[in-house]
């Protein structure tokens, strides 16, 4: 994997390949990038299209709900964990680091797309699940600069706490992670 030298950018195909081999170096790169942030924002978009098209058969969200739901979904779990990661835990990150990270780390999502496959998708979704669980770890961690102990704590709060806003809201369809 090529590292930044910090001056010379990669594409966002490098660093969407980069995030899902769980490549270090690509997330501190995206990290320190103001200028990644809406690269992130088209990863979420298109893993949230590729996730509508494996879920067709399912009855899922739709090619045009799916990029609206996701992008809610990437500000408000990108805000929790700040919030918690940053301000309760004692992490150095902004939630511009965060945005990016995390929406970097969805970049295993374009897998999706083969949950339309009939019985191999149900697998190929659970795998898929697990590993943007494991990015997404990655991605507190290395914005928030902490142990992975401390990013798995950060993601189990921050999905409690969607999860309670979800319920209170009666949303839940509202953000997709």
């Amino acid at each position: 994997m090529v590292e930044s030298t910090g001056h010379a950018q990669r594409s966002i195909v490098d660093r969407m390949k980069g995030a899902a081999m769980l490549n270090v170096a690509t997330y501190e790169e995206v990290e320190h990038d103001n200028s990644a942030t809406g690269q992130a924002a088209v990863v979420v978009v298109i893993v949230a299209v590729c996730s509508a098209i494996g879920a067709i058969w399912r009855g899922g969200p739709g090619i045009i709900a799916a990029p609206i739901s996701a992008v809610v979904g990437w500000l408000l779990w990108a805000a929790v964990t700040y919030v918690i990661g940053d301000k309760l835990l004692g992490g150095t990150a902004t939630w511009g680091e965060l945005l990016r990270t995390i929406g970097f780390a969805q970049s295993p999502g374009v897998f999706m797309i083969l949950g339309i496959v009939p019985i191999l998708g149900g697998l190929v979704r659970l795998v898929v699940a697990i590993w943007l669980l494991v990015a997404g770890v990655v991605a507190i961690r290395q914005a928030l600069d902490f142990s992975t102990g401390k990013a798995i704590v950060t993601a189990l709060l921050g999905w409690l706490a969607l999860m309670a806003l979800a319920f209170l809201t009666g949303g839940g369809r509202w953000f997709s992670m």
